[in-house]
């Protein structure tokens, strides 16, 4: 344990190195004193069989009992602190898990494959008939997860430059009168979206249609809900395309072995989620109750980030871990959670990465970076921190 806490964020080398001193830690223990980013006192978690335990630990939670003295990790409203009710966290979040699961079932995600493939195929024949050179963030990255999860949810897809912008107002870690500002405007347009879907009468016709027609949900409760999703179902898919393209296309080798055999894409996937989150921030929990972490002795209400972009860096678990290799053994990675509060759109984001990458392989097999890796700009500002632009050529 070093004996002051130590200053997030971490300082790396560059986009695909990560922190040096992140990494001492990680070989020193699995848990940490740190200082959030805006200086306030916490726990980071970065060991991969901590973190796996307490993701689905009763003992942590979103709540705080008083949340205006409980430390935060940044200015996001939504992100940054506390969120909902210490007495009945628990039943909220088991009660919107039972709303939300089914519209993400595994046989409705299957039904929207063919829906992904299309969309994918017609982003792609605009860019090999646009020609190289190329932006693969604002060709593909960008429009593919906003337009599936406006098909999915019922969003008309001629808005996505307002809510994107509300949405990237809304994971702003830096100004919180601005995440603030685009959480209302997000919420007001949910709430506009509900109304219009109850006025079309149509119970089934998407999943806020279908939110808004279930006994005991009120129309904010379906709008929030709504927005949630269209949050989160599309800001860390846009990441997590960016990221992976420039991974493979940067890793020698790694590119050419998925475009050799395409059987591997499965694999790619998931070591597309694991590798590019070096680590360095973590999920915010706050403890509900004394507990010992590692023999650390943690208090109730401490702040207890876990890491699970460390824990998917565990020398221990995973052999040479800041290697980006497709042929790695599996091990299960933690990037969408486990147990309790395992993310509800895991299994979609998993098909639109399968499709977008076995047909951006077969369609582009000598695709390349279009400037040097230390070129690339990434959003620091919002949460998911991804690229801003990702040049290409073949």
């Amino acid at each position: 344990m070093p004996s002051a806490p130590v200053q997030l964020p971490f300082e790396q080398p560059g986009p695909l190195e990560p922190p040096p001193l992140l990494r001492r830690l990680q070989a020193s223990g699995p848990i940490h004193a740190i200082r959030t980013a805006v200086g306030h006192p916490g726990w980071q978690v970065t060991g991969y069989e901590q973190v796996r335990a307490l993701l689905d630990d009763a003992r942590l939670g979103r709540a705080h009992p008083e949340p205006e003295r409980a430390s935060r990790t940044g200015e996001s409203e939504l992100f940054g602190g506390p969120l909902g009710g210490f007495d009945t966290e628990q039943a909220d979040h088991r009660r919107m898990r039972s709303l939300l699961q089914p519209h993400f079932s595994p046989k409705r995600m299957r039904a929207l494959r063919g829906g992904v493939e299309q969309l994918t195929t017609q982003l792609l024949d605009e860019l090999e008939k646009a020609g190289p050179p190329a932006d693969l963030h604002a060709a593909l990255a960008l429009p593919l997860p906003i337009a599936v999860i406006c098909e999915l949810l019922g969003v008309p897809y001629e808005d996505r430059e307002q809510f994107r912008a509300w949405t990237q107002e809304t994971a702003d870690v830096t100004d919180r009168a601005r995440s603030a500002q685009g959480l209302g405007a997000l919420f007001t347009y949910g709430q506009q979206l509900v109304a219009r879907k109850r006025a079309a009468g149509d119970a089934e016709a998407d999943v806020i249609s279908r939110l808004a027609a279930t006994d005991g949900v009120s129309d904010d409760e379906a709008a929030a809900m709504g927005m949630f999703l269209l949050f989160a179902g599309h800001e860390t898919t846009v990441t997590a395309i960016g990221k992976g393209v420039l991974w493979l296309l940067a890793t020698p080798g790694q590119w050419q072995a998925l475009v050799t055999d395409p059987s591997r894409i499965d694999a790619a996937v998931e070591e597309i989620l694991r590798a590019p989150s070096l680590g360095g921030g973590g999920i915010p929990r706050y403890a509900r109750e004394d507990l010992d972490i590692a023999g650390v002795h943690v208090r109730a209400g401490d702040l207890v980030l876990l890491d699970t972009g460390a824990a998917n860096h565990d020398a221990g678990v995973f052999a040479d871990p800041d290697r980006f290799d497709l042929s790695r053994p599996a091990v299960p990675h933690l990037i969408f959670g486990h147990g309790a509060r395992y993310c509800v759109g895991a299994p979609l984001a998993r098909i639109e990465l399968q499709v977008v990458f076995s047909q951006l392989a077969a369609r582009f097999p000598t695709l390349e970076l279009g400037c040097a890796v230390e070129e690339l700009t990434f959003d620091k500002r919002t949460l998911t921190g991804g690229l801003t632009t990702l040049p290409v050529v073949w």
